[in-house]
């Protein structure tokens, strides 16, 4: 089985060798996890057929989701029997990873690799750009040592997606974010999972700290706390003033000389301050969550409507 990206309008779209049997249109699919239901099927020539026999290649479309490149597919005649069989591979799947491995944090890491528990630490890896996802990969990996192999399961350029702390989850892993940001419904899922999600501006903090992890000696001595989510609706350019953003407070709270950094879908743009807050064209020193508000950065001009800031604050602290 070979795949294609997805189509516009037309879903996954699969390229499948019949190997016996006769393969048709409407036939129902089962490849891997995923299924479906012949819904156009075309040969090597492009041209429609209604049916594809032994050593015939053919493309189709219909599959609900996208199966893995050499999956063994088969027609089956009972569409509810195929998804229950996909639900239950899904679950065997999911359980087994379960079942192998007790939940990682940095924070734990050492401990367990003295008890012998881990031999190996999964860690998934986003990042806002290709080059940075190689090169987080690459000084991770040379991190392992005779006692922990450090090995990077996944990396992707984007936001940390509710499917990372799935996969996660899953197997077990630390995931590392470069210069990006998780979107809401994923980072509520990591805190409910308790799926340690690590997020860095600068690789070499990210292999420091991990380094240090599997050493037994983690201290970091500041954090950021967050305080805020604001969404840009709607951006002014006033005379000696420069860039206001007229923004909603999504959750939380904005304050006036807050750091900022400024997210457009899922990617670190811009780390900031804020330095001007007003609400009602009135200055104002915080503004709570369900509020509109003008704001203003210290250097970053280039807002655009639907940037997301989220607001923070940079605190000492000292291990316990």
């Amino acid at each position: 089985m070979g795949i294609r990206p997805e189509s516009k309008g037309r879903g996954p779209i699969a390229t499948l060798l019949v190997q016996n049997g006769t393969l048709r249109q409407g036939d129902v699919l089962i490849a891997g996890t995923a299924v479906g239901r012949v819904r156009v099927m075309t040969n090597d020539k492009g041209r429609t057929v209604k049916s594809a026999g032994p050593s015939v290649p053919v493309e189709i479309t219909g599959l609900a989701e996208v199966p893995s490149a050499g999956d063994i597919f088969n027609a089956v005649e009972d569409e509810r029997l195929a998804r229950e069989l996909v639900d239950q591979r899904k679950h065997e799947a999911k359980q087994e990873q379960f079942n192998a491995y007790k939940k990682v944090t940095l924070d734990n890491l050492f401990s367990q690799i003295a008890e012998g528990e881990i031999k190996e630490l999964p860690i998934i890896v986003k990042a806002d750009v290709q080059g940075s996802v190689e090169a987080v990969k690459q000084s991770l990996e040379k991190l392992s040592n005779n006692e922990v192999r450090v090995r990077v399961i996944h990396g992707a350029v984007g936001a940390v997606k509710e499917s990372d702390v799935m996969l996660a989850n899953a197997s077990n892993a630390i995931i590392v974010g470069f210069n990006v940001r998780p979107d809401p419904v994923a980072a509520e899922n990591a805190m409910r999972d308790g799926v340690d999600v690590r997020l860095y501006r600068i690789i070499y903090d990210a292999i420091e700290e991990i380094s240090t992890a599997m050493k037994g000696m983690l201290a970091p001595k500041f954090r950021d706390v967050e305080q805020g989510r604001v969404e840009v609706r709607q951006v002014y350019k006033i005379t000696n003033v420069g860039m206001v953003a007229g923004s909603y407070v999504l959750n939380g709270k904005v304050t006036r000389g807050s750091q900022v950094r400024v997210v457009r879908d899922g990617i670190i743009i811009a780390d900031d301050k804020i330095a001007g807050l007003k609400r009602f064209k009135e200055d104002a020193k915080e503004v709570a969550e369900g509020y509109e508000c003008g704001i203003s950065l210290e250097k970053f001009s280039d807002v655009k409507e639907g940037d997301i800031f989220e607001t923070y604050i940079v605190e000492e602290y000292r291990e316990d």
